[in-house]
C-alpha cells in the first residue's frame, strides 16, 4: 500500500502544492475552475476530523489530570453509596472499562438517550480549543515552532516505553503477536479498504494539509527527496510505536491470562480439597483433563464456572479503537510500578499527539481559506480565532452522554469514503485531464529533472486502479453490511453490545457520507451555469478592471505566503513532524494496528 499508493500520491500532492503556491481550493481551482470542489471537499473533511479529534484531547486532559492521586482512580472500582461493596456496575465491567464509560463519558444506553452535557468533559474541551488556538495564532510563524516539541517529546516517552515495555512480563508474547501474519486476512477486501484508510490519515492524503504546507515552500525546493525520506520515516515511526504497544499489550494480555489460570487454579482447589502445591498456573490444563476424568460427575457439575483461559483470546481483543488508549493501556500501567510516572508520561505524550495533529487539521482548513479575497485580509489572530469558535462550538455534542456514539460515527463514516473519492479524482485528474506530460514539465520547472519510470507509471495506472477497486469494495461492504450497527454500553452486564443505528442516525450517517464529496459535483455545475449565464465574460481572457483584480489578489497572497516563509522557513520539517504525529496519533487512538497490510 506505502509504495503502491502512498509516496506516488504524497508526491503528487506536494508537487501542486509548491506549484500553485495555492491551498487546495485555490490550487485545484487553478488547474480547472471546475475542479475547486475537490479541495473544498478535502476542507469539509479536514472540518469533520476538527470536530472530533479534539474531544480525544479532552479525554486525555481528563485522564492526565486524574493520574495526580497516590491511587490511580481507574485501578479499583469505587464503593457503592452504602458503602458495603464496590458499585456493581464497576463489578460487572472492570475498573478501568467504568472508569472510561462511567467516570469519563458518563455514557447513556444508547445513541438515542441524551443526558445532556457533561461538565467535565465541556471544560477540557474547552481547554484542549484554547490551547489549540495558542499554537495556530500567528498561522505557521507560531505552529512551526510548537511542532517541535509536540513532535520530539512523544519520541522520547515512546523510547523510555519502548524500554520498560520489553522489561515487562509476557511482554514478547505481545511483540510475536504483532509480527505474526494472518493469511486469511489477505482475502478480506476490508483488511486492505483499512489499510489504505491507514495511509490516507498517517501521510494526510486527499485533507488538503500537504497542499496547504507545500505552497509555502520555495519553487525549487526538492520535494521529491522528502517524500520518499517522510515517508520511509512515517513507516518507520509506525513500526516502532506498534512494537512498544504490542509490548505493554503483550504484558496486559499475560497478566489476564495468568489471572484466569489462577482463578482456575483455586476453584480446583477448593472444589476437589486438593494440598496448595498440587496445581500450579503451569499445570492447570493438565490438572483439569486429570480430574475430568478421575471425577466425571463432579467436573460435570464444575465445568460451567470454569473460565476458557486462552492467551491468543486475550492477544486478539480490542486491539483498536479509543479502547486501546483508554482502557488497555489503562490496565496495563496500573500494574506497573510507579503507576502514577508512566500514567502521566503516557497521556501528556496522547496529548502531543493530539494536539500536533490538529495543527495540522486546522491548517488543512485555514490555508485554502485564505486564498479568498475576503478572508486573505483579515489579521491570522481573528480569522484562527473563528475557526477554533465554530469548531468548539460544532463539536460540543460529543461531550454530551451520547457524544462518544457520534464520535465513533463521525470516526467510521466522516472521512473514508470521502478520502477514497477526493484521491482517486486527483490522480485521475493529474494523469489524465491535466496530463502526464505537462505535469512532468511542471516538475521538471521546479526540480531541474523529469520525475523517473516508476512515479509515472504509478500514477497513470497502478494507483488509479487500485483506488478504484478499493473504493468499489468500500461501495460493496457498505451495501451488503445492512443496517450500521454500533457498541453501545450496557451497564447491566458491564460491556459494550452491537446495537443497529436507528433511522436519523443512519440519516445522518448519509449525510456524512455525502456531504463532503457532494462539494465537487456541485461546484462544476455551478461553474457550469455561471459561463452559461455569462459566456462573454468567461471568454475574456483574464484582461480589463477583471484581471488587474484578481492580480492583486494573487500578489497580495503570495506576499502573505513569502511572510510565512521568512517567519518559518522550514514548512518541510513542519509538515514531516505533524505527519509523524498524524501516525502516532492513528495508532494509539483510532484504528486497527496494521502492520502486515499495509
Amino acid at each position: 500500500m506505502l509504495l503502491l499508493e502512498g509516496v506516488p500520491l504524497f508526491y503528487l500532492e506536494l508537487a501542486i502544492g509548491q506549484k500553485m503556491r495555492l491551498g487546495s481550493i485555490g490550487a485545484w481551482t487553478a488547474i480547472s475552475p471546475y475542479l475547486g470542489g475537490l479541495g473544498l471537499a478535502s476542507v469539509v473533511t479536514s472540518l469533520y476530523l476538527c470536530l472530533y479529534y479534539n474531544i480525544i484531547n479532552a479525554w486525555s486532559f481528563w485522564y492526565l489530570f486524574h493520574s495526580f492521586q497516590s491511587v490511580l482512580p481507574w485501578a479499583a472500582c469505587p464503593v457503592n453509596s452504602n458503602r458495603t461493596g464496590p458499585i456493581e456496575e464497576c463489578e460487572r465491567a472492570t475498573p478501568t472499562q467504568y472508569f472510561f464509560y462511567r467516570e469519563t463519558l458518563n455514557i447513556s444506553p444508547s445513541i438515542e438517550e441524551n443526558g445532556g452535557i457533561h461538565t467535565g468533559q465541556a471544560l477540557c474541551f474547552l481547554l484542549a480549543w484554547v490551547i489549540t488556538y495558542l499554537f495556530i495564532v500567528r498561522g505557521v510563524k507560531s505552529t512551526g515552532k510548537v511542532v517541535y516539541f509536540t513532535a520530539t517529546f512523544p519520541y522520547v516517552v515512546l523510547f523510555i516505553y519502548l524500554i520498560r515495555g520489553m522489561t515487562l512480563h509476557g511482554a514478547l508474547n505481545g511483540v510475536k503477536y504483532m509480527f505474526t501474519p494472518k493469511m486469511e486476512e489477505l482475502g478480506n477486501p476490508a483488511t486492505w479498504i483499512n489499510a489504505a484508510t491507514q495511509i490516507f490519515f498517517s501521510l494526510g492524503l486527499g485533507f488538503g494539509s500537504l497542499i496547504a504546507f507545500a505552497s509555502y515552500n520555495q519553487y525549487h525546493n526538492n520535494f521529491e527527496r522528502q517524500a520518499i525520506i517522510v515517508s520511509l520515516i512515517n513507516s518507520g515511526t509506525s513500526i516502532f510505536s506498534s512494537i512498544v504497544t504490542f509490548a505493554i499489550y503483550g504484558f496486559k494480555a499475560t497478566v489476564n491470562y495468568e489471572n484466569c489460570l489462577e482463578r482456575t487454579r483455586i476453584l480446583l482447589l477448593n472444589t476437589f480439597s486438593l494440598a496448595e502445591d498440587s496445581i500450579t498456573i503451569d499445570n492447570v490444563f493438565e490438572m483439569i483433563e486429570k480430574l475430568n476424568t478421575t471425577f466425571p460427575e463432579q467436573f460435570a457439575e464444575l465445568s460451567s464456572k470454569l473460565e476458557d483461559c486462552n492467551l491468543e483470546s486475550e492477544l486478539s481483543t480490542a486491539v483498536e479503537g479509543t479502547g486501546l488508549a483508554f482502557i488497555v493501556y489503562s490496565e496495563a500501567i496500573k500494574n506497573m510500578p510507579l503507576s502514577q510516572l508512566w500514567s502521566v508520561l503516557y497521556f501528556f505524550m496522547l496529548l502531543m499527539l493530539g494536539m500536533g495533529s490538529m495543527l495540522g487539521n486546522i491548517t488543512a482548513i485555514t490555508t485554502p481559506l485564505r486564498d479568498f479575497k475576503v478572508v486573505c485580509r483579515i489579521s491570522n489572530e481573528v480569522f484562527n480565532g473563528i475557526v477554533c469558535v465554530v469548531c468548539l462550538l460544532l463539536g460540543l455534542g460529543f461531550t454530551t452522554t451520547s457524544g462518544n456514539y457520534w464520535f465513533t460515527m463521525f470516526n467510521d463514516y466522516g472521512a473514508t469514503f470521502s478520502l477514497l473519492l477526493i484521491v482517486l479524482i486527483e490522480v485521475i485528474t493529474v494523469s489524465y485531464f491535466y496530463g502526464i506530460k505537462r505535469f512532468e514539465k511542471d516538475i521538471e520547472d521546479m526540480l531541474g529533472h523529469r520525475p523517473n519510470w516508476y512515479w509515472k507509471i504509478m500514477w497513470g495506472g497502478v494507483s488509479p486502479l487500485l483506488l478504484i477497486a478499493l473504493f468499489l469494495f468500500y461501495v460493496i461492504n457498505y451495501i451488503r453490511g445492512g443496517t450500521p450497527t454500533y457498541q453501545a454500553w450496557n451497564k447491566d452486564v458491564g460491556k459494550s453490545e452491537q446495537t443497529e443505528y436507528p433511522l436519523f442516525g443512519q440519516a445522518f450517517i448519509g449525510l456524512l457520507l455525502v456531504s463532503s464529496v457532494s462539494c465537487i459535483p456541485l461546484t462544476a455545475l455551478y461553474v457550469f451555469c455561471q459561463r452559461r449565464k455569462h459566456p462573454q465574460r468567461h471568454k475574456q481572457q483574464r484582461t480589463g478592471v477583471a484581471h488587474q483584480l484578481e492580480s492583486k489578489t494573487m500578489a497580495f497572497i503570495m506576499d502573505y505566503r513569502m511572510e510565512q516563509w521568512q517567519n518559518n522557513n522550514q514548512p518541510f520539517v513542519f509538515s514531516f513532524v505533524f505527519l509523524c504525529e498524524a501516525k502516532l496519533f492513528r495508532i494509539f487512538i483510532m484504528e486497527k494496528i496494521l502492520m502486515f497490510s499495509e
